[in-house]
């Protein structure tokens, strides 16, 4: 995937999108109380437990997401009816390391 620095810069600019990017670094820790049927280090976490922890309406949850998947910077598996989300890590390295460049 290229690399779009300012659509990168546009997701992270919410602090709602931030956090749910931190919540994913370290899924079973942060998503811990949560039922999960999959890893959610190996294959992510569910929206709706991503809902349940902001206590965001589903389409404002479902905006964020949509908005860090367009920059690249998570990604997203269908399982039956439910979306589970992880980090892009090698794309988040790749913009730290622009970033640093960059700057």
């Amino acid at each position: 995937m290229p690399l779009n620095t300012d659509e990168i810069l546009k997701a992270i600019s919410n602090p709602t999108r931030r956090e749910i990017l931190h919540w994913l670094r370290d899924p079973a820790g942060n998503f811990a109380g949560y039922p999960h049927l999959l890893d959610p280090q190996q294959d992510g976490v569910c929206a709706s437990f991503i809902q349940d922890k902001t206590a965001l309406s589903q389409p404002t949850i479902s905006s964020h997401l949509s908005k860090l998947q367009k920059a690249g910077l998570l990604t997203s598996k269908k399982v039956a009816t439910w979306t589970y989300y992880k980090r892009n890590e090698p794309l988040i390295a790749r913009f730290l390391a622009e970033l640093e460049r960059a700057l």
